[in-house]
């Protein structure tokens, strides 16, 4: 689970406004969406998003009704909607054992909820995240650091990359769970706290983590370590399909554009998927890289995707159907700025 923000330029858009985004690098006027991804080893592809309202937006009345926000959508916090998404893929037979998010996901009304669904789950916390260790005593997370001797870092590959292998030394601690549904033991399951630090600069990550049985370290590391690949999809989304691009201002306008978006980034990481092992082997002969999407999406348009119309009464159509658009906006435009110049 995570979000990604658009910049916008106008609080008209549904949903915009002066919020935190990751893709801005800070807070900044934008739409945020929260996206759930499906992650196995080999493949990974968004399978729904929730566009975020916030608390202002979604009590203003009269930006409701210009944007079209139907009357059911209230205001909902990304755990919450986070929640409900997880639920409708289980709901549709979406097969999953694990929760992967991070800091902003880490809510214990949203642990509980995802226990309560039958999965584990691994989900970044910050270094002030409050923890209650074996003994019963309260501590910060950064402070559970101090019960980790030297020699029990360990030392794990989380990857490739053009530099060679990333490497993290990890360890993790026995903490107690603060996040049973009803009618469960404190003491089912496995709850622990990981740390992650750099092997050169030191900086530490936390994650608290709950598995319904035992888990070695290796298998937490691999799921927390997926959790990245839902920025690669975005990537793919925003690169490819235009997911970043949609200029709309109404509601409707947003679910169909991400939507659409969404299902072209969709066909891409399955069709690249499916050419992979073809790929792999001749890559391997022939000592090519492997298929990657920029390459799948020029074989695409050149060998599978119609070319473009281009004869003069085609051209001409679509000429005059964007000029009586412009027309149509620019006077609604003038009319608008009309009545609130009146007194």
């Amino acid at each position: 689970m995570d979000e990604t923000g658009d910049a916008k330029s106008s609080t008209g858009c549904v949903g915009a406004g002066r919020q935190y985004s990751g893709a801005l690098g800070g807070v900044g006027l934008c739409q945020v969406a929260v996206h759930l991804a499906a992650v196995t080893p080999t493949m990974r592809v968004i399978i729904d998003r929730a566009l975020y309202l916030p608390a202002d937006w979604a009590a203003d009345d009269e930006r409701r009704e210009a944007a079209g926000v139907p009357d059911d959508i209230d205001f909902a916090t990304k755990r919450q909607q986070a929640a409900r998404m997880v639920a409708d893929a289980l709901e549709a037979g979406v097969p999953a054992r694990w929760f992967a998010a991070d800091e902003v996901y880490c809510g214990r009304e949203l642990r509980a909820q995802i226990r309560q669904l039958g999965l584990g789950y691994t989900v970044g916390v910050p270094a002030t995240h409050p923890v209650t260790d074996g003994a019963g005593r309260r501590r910060q997370a950064r402070q559970m650091l101090n019960k980790v001797r030297p020699g029990q870092w360990m030392r794990r590959q989380t990857g490739d990359g053009a530099k060679g292998r990333r490497e993290y030394d990890w360890a993790w601690l026995d903490i107690r769970t603060d996040d049973a549904p009803d009618g469960a033991r404190q003491s089912d399951g496995m709850s622990v706290l990981v740390a992650r630090r750099h092997r050169y600069t030191g900086e530490t990550s936390y994650f608290r983590c709950w598995a319904p049985g035992d888990v070695a370290l290796g298998a937490l590391v691999e799921i927390i370590c997926r959790r990245w690949k839902i920025e690669e999809t975005f990537q793919l989304a925003k690169g490819f399909t235009g997911l970043d691009q949609g200029q709309v201002t109404c509601w409707n306008s947003w679910m169909r554009w991400s939507l659409f978006s969404l299902i072209a980034a969709a066909v891409l990481a399955l069709t690249l998927h499916a050419m992979t092992p073809s790929t792999t082997v001749s890559a391997r002969v022939s000592r090519l890289v492997p298929l990657a999407c920029p390459e799948l999406v020029r074989l695409l348009r050149s060998l599978v995707l119609p070319p473009l119309a281009r004869d003069r009464e085609h051209v001409l159509h679509w000429t005059a159907w964007r000029r009586h658009h412009q027309a149509t906006a620019q006077a609604c435009h003038q009319r608008r700025h009309r009545l609130h110049d009146q007194p």
